[in-house]
């Protein structure tokens, strides 16, 4: 069986990109150190994308849910009264 060559193997790269290049320059391990950090990446969906384009605006939305939900919840718990 005949081996097939780098250059016949199916991959997703498009032809413009050089690999070679990329394996030149490319740096291994370049965000290792913040996942072990306890980083949190997370794909936006795109409509979420275009409303939040900054991981700032998506923060400061993030915080308004949960101060939201904290008001919710504090209305929710019945007071006690003696």
């Amino acid at each position: 069986m005949k081996k097939k060559c780098n250059d016949e193997r199916n991959d997703d790269l498009r032809r413009e990109y050089d690999l070679g290049k990329f394996l030149r320059t490319g740096v291994q391990g370049k965000y290792a150190e913040r996942f072990r950090e306890g980083t949190n990446l997370v794909l936006l969906a795109p409509d979420v994308a275009d409303a939040f384009p900054t991981a700032e605006s998506v923060n400061e939305a993030l915080r308004l849910v949960l101060q939201l939900t904290e008001l919710r919840s504090k209305k929710r718990k019945p007071s006690r009264q003696r």
